[in-house]
């Protein structure tokens, strides 16, 4: 198989196979970091930090899930610390927390483009935000996203619901308050 074979040539350090590996997985994983970032040169300074990462860190690489899993996850990591160092740190308030009935109901007028439900999203508060991307846009699961994020499960679920509100009212009111 190709992936295993270039692994475990690049845990041997082999810079061809790095390079290789690379090429596959760039393109991918820049769209992955353009997400968060919002900017390509930031995009390509959290890629470049991602595979340095991956790389160094790559005897950890058990091959329990693909490469590209094991990658992506690095590149979101990744993509959250460069925000949080832009921002100064967003502080976080875990106090007011609840627990939340997950409603998986995510369905949208179908006049609301995908444009729109990106600009939206792009307007919510961060702590929703990052929920909100890895959940819908990357497919992380609570558990996945509280380990990511350093929160507890429930409060994922807590931003998750209350970040899919907010989205819907930003879609509900850019669709019926511009006329569009």
């Amino acid at each position: 198989m190709f992936q295993s074979s270039v692994v475990e040539k690049c845990k041997a350090n082999d810079r061809a196979a790095q390079l290789q590996l690379y090429r596959k997985y760039c393109d991918g994983m820049f769209i992955v970091a353009m997400r968060f970032v919002k900017n390509a040169d930031d995009a390509e300074d959290v890629l470049q930090e991602s595979f340095i990462k991956a790389f160094q860190k790559i005897h950890q690489f058990k091959g329990d899930v693909t490469f590209g899993a094991w990658l992506k996850r690095i590149v979101v990591n990744k993509s959250i610390d460069f925000l949080k160092l832009k921002k100064e740190k967003i502080s976080l308030n875990e106090d007011n927390m609840h627990v939340v009935v997950e409603d998986d109901n995510w369905n949208v007028s179908s006049t609301i483009s995908i444009e729109q439900v990106r600009y939206a999203i792009d307007e919510l508060q961060d702590k929703y935000k990052y929920v909100v991307l890895m959940f819908l846009v990357e497919g992380y699961d609570h558990q996945e996203i509280a380990q990511v994020l350093n929160i507890s499960e429930s409060a994922c679920r807590t931003r998750l619901s209350r970040g899919k509100s907010y989205l819907k009212e930003l879609l509900k009111g850019n669709n019926y308050g511009t006329g569009s």
